[in-house]
């Protein structure tokens, strides 16, 4: 199913409605569109919200650098975006993606691969590809 983006005018009407924090932010989940994998969880501000759903490419806001995240950008593994879905709440957004690639910055396809087992944390997934040649540095 290919991405169709609204409207300017509901886009801006989707955004008003969502239910940020006190920090102008609302989670996102990014999930696999058509196998279900959770790959991550990032954080929105309306503008990154905004530029995903007019371009239906994901952009995150990122909290350390205080700046948009255009997923991708640097490592080349984008998520395009298939669907996006507000909670009952309004306060957390589900990106249903095609995520290139990896969508974890160790390399691995899920940034969730920390099992939480009676022995205690088990990594269950290894790198796919090491962040050298990720971000290609050195």
């Amino acid at each position: 199913m290919a991405y169709t983006p609204p409207d300017a005018a509901t886009c801006a009407s989707m955004i008003a409605q969502v239910r940020f924090n006190d920090d102008g932010l609302i989670a996102a989940i990014a999930q696999q569109h058509d196998t279900g994998e959770v790959l991550m969880l990032a954080w929105m501000n309306a503008a990154a919200l905004g530029e995903t759903l007019r371009t239906g490419l994901v952009c995150y806001f990122s909290r350390s650098r205080q700046a948009l995240w255009r997923k991708g950008e640097t490592s080349g593994q984008v998520q395009t975006l298939v669907d996006a879905r507000l909670d009952c709440d309004r306060d957390a957004v589900l990106l249903l993606v095609d995520q290139k690639g990896v969508a974890c910055h160790t390399g691995r396809r899920s940034c969730f691969f920390n099992a939480m087992r009676p022995e205690g944390l088990v990594v269950i997934s290894q790198p796919q590809i090491s962040a050298d040649e990720l971000y290609k540095h050195g």
